[in-house]
């Protein structure tokens, strides 16, 4: 089984799962509760999206390094496809949907999918920041030295959503007491 494989199912399932939790259980009334901005919410969701995919994939390119467990590159003609791809292309698609507004209507069928949109923007986000070292040298080097520029961007990507959160929880404060 290719690690693309199990990153895009985890990814999906996952995803889709909390989605549903939160849409199904009081989970997503609590979040509401608490985050009562819309925009806020969804910088937590596609932070925590971010941060378990990061995790993951992280783990999963290490146990193919290393040759443990059944897992292994994607090869199409002999070219190593990296997890990057896919990530560009989740973006490219939630980028599209949110150009379409998928999510941002007041149903609670319009909520699911800006929840679900959410997760996956911060899931793709991970698995293409995850090889910024590739983007920076243009050459595979995530397991070298230069490799630490994507643990590097991780980091600041989880930052900016931090600072997105707390600067989007400031503002929703802001405009209720007014």
């Amino acid at each position: 089984m290719t690690g693309a494989w199990i990153i895009g199912v985890v990814v999906v399932v996952g995803s889709v799962a909390t989605a549903l939790v939160l849409h199904q259980t009081g989970a997503g009334d609590l979040l509401k509760r608490h985050v009562p901005d819309r925009p806020q919410r969804r910088i937590l969701l596609a932070a925590f999206g971010f941060t378990v995919t990061f995790t993951i994939v992280r783990g999963l390119a290490w146990s193919i390094h290393r040759h443990i467990g059944p897992f292994h590159d994607v090869q199409m003609g002999g070219r190593h496809i990296h997890h990057m791809v896919w990530g560009i292309l989740l973006l490219l698609l939630i980028g599209f949907g949110w150009c379409c507004e998928i999510g941002n209507g007041d149903s609670r069928h319009s909520a699911f999918l800006g929840r679900l949109m959410a997760l996956l923007y911060g899931s793709a986000a991970a698995m293409t920041l995850d090889e910024f070292a590739l983007w920076l040298n243009l050459r595979d080097v995530y397991w070298a030295r230069e490799g630490r520029a994507s643990i590097d961007a991780g980091v600041v990507f989880f930052a900016v959503c931090v600072m997105g959160y707390v600067i989007a929880r400031g503002e929703g404060k802001r405009r209720r007491s007014n």
